[in-house]
């Protein structure tokens, strides 16, 4: 940086400059600006008087026109310049290098840090605690040359700001979540067509529902979403406990036509739709009576791994449907984000308009929630699936049109981007009538199955085959009258 003053304020750097002109005078009797043949002013005449007495003159000088400088002053910054040249004459307190910290030891500071970075995954303590754990972990890596904590005071205000949105003394569950975080900006999930990645996960409703029994308990949602267009391709209730055969008749539930229910609006129907109901109908007939849901089919999913999903029936239902299995990193719950969010968004636009609403814990519970319950499971299935429906129809901020930069539904950006709908039926229904011999009989790992295993094999197969005539029994169920 040398003697440049460049990064120093205006004004610091006008206050050096006339420090200097003042020094200087007070070195050699003459200004820097003085004639060469210039002689120095009486009470700067190196000849006639002493340094101290000059720097007295000096200060004196200095108070007189309206600066408040004392002799002291007047050799401290003489010293100064001597020692350092012009920059050392501008304030110290501008060019010192600024840290979050202040001026605490480095040492503590990465103390503190670690203590902090520690209590991620241990109960919630208080701030006296981790003073104490930072003491003793100086006092083990420096011996008799640890340096001292700050005041109190001091040591909380550093704390405070090294633990912002961390929630090191708020929740456990949260400061956990938190740390969970990735440390940058995470890979947004990318889909360019429906199919081409659908999302499936599993999560407790906040609602209760009441069974044969009498008995109102809580329900675990499974649901599939479509990352290109958000539409929720089926979702499927059930008393806590999800099993593989209940993700697999998800699946399943995804490749046939909503059926319409009694009761519901005109206005669900595909045929009102934007969506190509006519030329959906010439594929499937049951596109006449379907409900305003795309059907489609998942090229990939993606899914935590739970036992659910990793199961060897929900792989196999995969495989034989033709679909992907991409699990998700451990412990990486962003790799599916877009399912959590429509998890949230199904708490804030469904459950707490249903009756029998839980909160998602106990301190946002009624005084009397299991009395408030009135809907049995197979009820609330049915609420569940014509709330989908107005979903469908609702404007998300995530999808935007192609032709104008405004947010559309579910069902004009499945109109709007590229797709293959009207080959959906028809894929279907090739993959649904395959046999087994169509692929090699090996385990997931690539090893071949033995023949004893292969009836076990065709029998999986042979249930899957069924799951239209399955879906058809439950829709029939489904429209008797409650």
């Amino acid at each position: 940086m040398g003697q440049s003053l460049e990064d120093v304020p205006a004004e610091a750097a006008a206050r050096a400059r006339e420090w200097e002109r003042h020094v200087i005078e007070v070195e050699t009797g003459r200004p820097p600006s003085a004639a060469p043949d210039a002689l120095p002013r009486p009470q700067y005449d190196p000849a006639t008087t002493t340094v101290r007495q000059r720097e007295a003159a000096k200060a004196a000088e200095l108070t007189a026109a309206g600066v408040a400088t004392s002799a002291i002053t007047v050799q401290r910054m003489r010293h100064r310049y001597r020692s350092g040249g012009l920059r050392a004459l501008v304030d110290g307190r501008l060019t010192r290098p600024m840290t979050p910290h202040g001026r605490t030891d480095p040492r503590v500071v990465e103390a503190i840090r670690a203590a902090i970075a520690a209590e991620t995954n241990t109960s919630t303590g208080t701030r006296d605690r981790l003073r104490h754990r930072v003491q003793m972990a100086l006092a083990d890596s420096y011996g008799d040359d640890a340096p001292s904590l700050p005041s109190k005071a001091t040591f909380n205000r550093l704390v405070t700001s090294m633990t912002t949105g961390r929630h090191t003394f708020g929740s456990a569950k949260t400061r956990r979540s938190a740390a969970n975080r990735p440390p940058g900006a995470f890979t947004v999930t990318w889909a360019s067509r429906p199919g081409q990645h659908v999302q499936i996960d599993t999560t407790p409703l906040d609602v209760l529902a009441v069974f044969d029994d009498g008995v109102a308990r809580r329900v675990e949602l499974t649901a599939a979403v479509d990352v290109a267009t958000r539409t929720i391709g089926a979702g499927l209730l059930r008393p806590v406990g999800t099993k593989a055969v209940d993700a697999s008749l998800l699946l399943a539930r995804m490749l046939v036509p909503e059926p319409m229910r009694p009761g519901w609006a005109d206005s669900l129907r595909m045929s009102v739709s934007r969506l190509p109901h006519r030329s959906l109908a010439d594929i499937d007939a049951r596109m006449a009576d379907a409900a305003a849901k795309p059907v489609i089919v998942p090229e990939a999913s993606g899914c935590d791994r739970g036992k659910v999903f990793l199961s060897e029936t929900f792989v196999r239902s995969c495989e034989r449907l033709g679909i992907s299995v991409l699990p998700s990193y451990p412990r990486t719950p962003t790799d599916n984000s877009i399912v959590e969010a429509t998890f949230s968004a199904m708490n804030t636009l469904f459950c707490q308009y249903v009756s029998g609403h839980v909160g998602r814990d106990v301190t946002r519970r009624s005084q009397d929630a299991e009395a408030e319950a009135v809907w049995s499971l197979a009820q609330l299935q049915e609420l569940f699936d014509e709330w989908v429906l107005h979903w469908q129809r609702r404007p998300h901020e995530g999808l935007l049109s192609p032709d104008a930069a405004r947010a559309v539904c579910q069902t004009q950006h499945t109109q709007a981007v590229p797709h293959r709908t009207r080959q959906t039926h028809d894929r279907t229904t090739q993959t649904l009538l395959a046999t087994t011999q169509q692929r090699p009989h090996r385990h997931l790992d690539g090893r071949p199955i033995p023949r004893r295993h292969k009836l076990e094999q065709r029998t999986t197969t042979t249930r899957l085959l069924r799951a239209s005539e399955i879906l058809s029994h439950i829709a029939v169920q489904q429209t008797q009258p409650i």
